[in-house]
């Protein structure tokens, strides 16, 4: 450990000590600027402690429909009641325990109508979507001890759902619903193709092949944007085949072709000015990501460039969503782990591509980017 390291070490350990201690506590809760800080730190505890409560009542707008029963205009507690299948208690309850996450607000007596966050809610179906699919995550998170002891290949709800077969014909052994994980998948390729269009500019790119690009949905996105592009779509043989059927149909059959194979086994097509990865590397764990790196290098000619776009580790101001929220998400799923852009650009250099950058986006929370050069 060199000197720094051990200077920040000891700085922790006394400040853990200082915060930790009750006189501390006593005599900081008297001070104004101090005060203000320790208010904020107990707020940030409690959340922590009460975080799954507001999860379990974002779910209950979603699955009782509350959203769209809002947003039809103020509504009283009898009428959300009879709407939702609610007593009027109940939904008294639910109205009152949204407002403060601004899910519902009740800008008169008894009229109830959307939040900010509420109305951002109510108008975007994927998002709620996903919010439907994180019930797997919170069962599988019932006992997080139980979990993490466990082999971590032992099936869950999560990878129960992502069995690729499972997803793709809608039958796992707890079932998967195609409609459900169709528009998961819409969703959140959506979300990182708005953060991929917003940074990276394609004018100088002739063609684009997405690696594991499943159903065409980020293609689909990109294609509309910039006409210009030819696009390749490779994936197994059965999901290749049906996006680029659909693509073609969005944007044109001259523009797209289906390149079916196994992204560790077969070989990448060649012949593409880019590559991208989209949210595949992080679902994958550091060998077999490593080696999927190592693939597409082979691929690309001089100065073709590798697109990774995923939530990533240790982003500032998105601390929490790369390792507390996707580091448990990718270990009940059993494969994969965020990653830092650090690392991501490591493992890039060991795949031989010539270099890799970082690029920050608006919104970190859908997805960060690095792109790597042959």
């Amino acid at each position: 450990m060199n000197r720094l390291a051990a200077l920040r070490l000891a700085y922790v350990q006394r400040r853990n000590a200082v915060f930790s201690s009750a006189r501390f506590q006593h005599w900081a809760a008297r001070l104004p600027l101090i005060r203000w800080i320790a208010t904020r730190r107990a707020k940030g505890a409690f959340d922590l402690l009460a975080g799954f409560t507001y999860s379990q009542i974002l779910r209950a707008y979603v699955e009782t429909g509350l959203f769209d029963v809002l947003r039809q205009g103020p509504c009283n507690a009898a009428a959300v009641a009879h709407r939702i299948g609610l007593s009027q208690e109940a939904a008294l309850t639910l109205l009152r325990a949204g407002r403060p996450l601004m899910l519902s607000e009740e800008p008169a007596p008894d009229h109830w109508t959307l939040g900010e966050q509420g109305a951002v809610f109510a108008t975007n179906p994927g998002v709620q979507a996903m919010v439907r699919h994180h019930r797997l995550l919170y069962a599988d998170l019932a006992d997080p001890v139980a979990l993490l002891r466990a082999d971590r290949k032992q099936p869950t709800d999560l990878s129960r759902f992502w069995t690729y077969a499972g997803a793709l014909h809608g039958a796992s052994e707890r079932g998967a619903d195609t409609a459900e994980y169709s528009a998961l998948m819409a969703a959140s390729q959506h979300f990182v193709a708005d953060e991929v269009l917003a940074t990276v500019d394609f004018r100088g790119t002739r063609s684009l092949l997405d690696v594991g690009g499943g159903h065409g949905a980020f293609l689909r996105h990109i294609g509309s944007a910039w006409p210009h592009l030819r696009l390749g779509l490779f994936d197994l043989p059965e999901v290749a085949a049906a996006g680029a059927a659909a693509l073609g149909d969005a944007l044109g059959a001259h523009r797209i072709t289906a390149h079916p194979g196994n992204f560790f086994s077969d070989f990448i097509p060649s012949g593409y000015d880019m590559v991208s990865l989209i949210r595949i590397l992080h679902d994958h764990d550091d060998g077999p990501a490593q080696a999927l790196l190592a693939n597409i290098r082979k691929s690309l000619a001089p100065g073709a460039r590798l697109l990774i776009a995923e939530p990533m580790a240790r982003i500032p101001g998105a601390e929490a969503m790369g390792e507390a929220f996707f580091g448990l998400y990718l270990w009940a799923m059993g494969s994969g782990r965020p990653r830092s852009p650090g690392e991501i650009i490591a493992m890039c250099r060991a795949a031989g591509f010539a270099s890799a950058r970082f690029l920050p986006t608006a919104q970190a929370v859908n997805a960060s980017l690095i792109i790597a050069a042959a």
